[in-house]
């Protein structure tokens, strides 16, 4: 029952933890690389509209906030897990990475960013978090 429990708030704190960092990365994006001139970051709409003023610059905020998003909450996963805590963080990461497919249908992004972001920013993060959780919790 224990490992069971474990197991649940692996789950629920590696979506939670992935997602505020997530959210906390793309809040304050606007600030260390604003926008191009007239679009509004928070509106689909104006996204759409601006998309071709968009630099590649403007999207290191958001593969970040993917990418630190995905790695912490499989960390957290990861560590908490009972046992098989390698598939707790794959998990995560999959969860992650149908966000990022669904976004990537519902948010306008150059061809480019779309691919780099699903093949890097989800599955090799939640890979990494791995390596790192071994490193923390030898021989778990």
């Amino acid at each position: 029952m224990l490992n069971l429990l474990r197991n649940l708030l692996a789950i629920l704190f590696g979506v939670l933890l992935g997602a505020t960092v997530n959210m906390a990365l793309i809040h304050i994006s606007p600030a260390l690389i604003p926008p191009p001139a007239g679009v509004d970051v928070t509106n689909t709409e104006s996204l759409s509209l601006g998309i071709d003023l968009f630099e590649p610059k403007h999207f290191v905020m958001p593969f970040l906030a993917h990418a630190l998003g995905t790695l912490a909450g499989a960390m957290i996963a990861y560590l908490i897990a009972a046992k098989h805590k390698h598939r707790f963080a794959y998990l995560i990461g999959v969860f992650f990475l149908c966000g990022g497919v669904a976004a990537s249908f519902m948010i306008p992004a150059p061809g480019w960013f779309i691919a780099l972001d699903l093949v890097i920013a989800y599955l090799p993060m939640a890979w990494f978090a791995i390596l790192a959780g071994q490193r923390i919790q030898p021989h778990h």
